[in-house]
This record gives C-alpha cells, structure tokens and sequence, in this order.
C-alpha cells in the first residue's frame, strides 16, 4: 500500500455526546430563530455575514480595527462588511477621537432602529423559551448558563 494510508483505513474514536455540543446547537437554534424573525421584521441583512458586525459594535461606537479583534477576522474583511452596512445606513464612520488614523463605526439613527426591534425580537423568544420551560426551568437555565460563564 506504500506510505499514503486510505481514509477508511484511519481508526476514527467515536463521537461522544457531550454539554459543548448540546450548547453549541441551542445556541445555533436561537441564533436562527432570531436571523429568521429578523429577516421577517424586514432586515435581510441578517441572512449575510455582515450581520456579524452589528453583534459585536458597542452602542457608543467600536474602533475598527478592535471589531477584527472581536470577529477573528482580518481588517480588509472587517472594512468590507463595514463598507456595506454604511451602504445600507445601518452604521457610519468617524474619526477615532483616540487616535488620529482611526475609525470608530457606530450606529447611524436606522441601526439603532434595528437594534430596537432586534431586542423586541429577543424578549419575544425568551418569552417563547420561558413558557417552554417554565418560570424554574428557564430561571434555572440562566442561572447554570451565568455561572458557566463566571467560571470560564
């Protein structure tokens, strides 16, 4: 067979069933649920990758280059999905009061209209959840939820 191994030949140890993974889809499952209810409120921005930014800005505005920081992604990429959400009026640049060649993207008066229905969106499926759940249960998820944070 020579040195190349064939695929079905390497032993694979079984997928164990574990609390990252359970974690890992609700948190995919609400994020859908709310990319679907937002694209249905009338913002298909929330169907593209852009969308990624709007999550990580700080209400008062967020320096550029720390919104690469935040996404893991390059500051072209950055620059390019912040291109286009200026294109849709959703944010705007300015400059960087910090630093004199920076930029600091923040919320034009249409993004803080987004932001406001995204939140209505997000009471509404916690509404969802806690009548799921129940007023214990869903006080107990966030209690186990907060205190997985506190410890990371």
């Amino acid at each position: 067979m020579g040195i190349v191994k064939k695929l079905d030949d390497i032993r694979m140890p079984p997928l164990i069933d574990h609390i990252g993974w359970r974690l890992w889809q609700a948190a995919q499952a609400w994020k859908q649920r709310f990319d679907d209810a937002m694209v249905a409120e009338g913002y298909p921005v929330f169907r593209e990758a852009r969308s990624q930014v709007l999550s990580a800005l700080d209400f008062a505005g967020t320096p550029q280059g720390l919104l690469a920081e935040r996404l893991g992604m390059s500051k072209q990429g950055v620059q390019q999905l912040v291109d286009q959400l200026v294109d849709d009026g959703y944010v705007e640049r300015r400059p960087d009061p910090s630093d004199g060649r920076g930029r600091v993207v923040r919320y034009t008066e249409r993004g803080a209209q987004l932001m406001t229905d995204a939140n209505r969106v997000k009471r509404r499926i916690d509404r969802s959840y806690r009548k799921t759940l129940g007023p214990e249960g869903f006080g107990a998820l966030e209690t186990a939820l907060s205190q997985l944070i506190d410890t990371s």
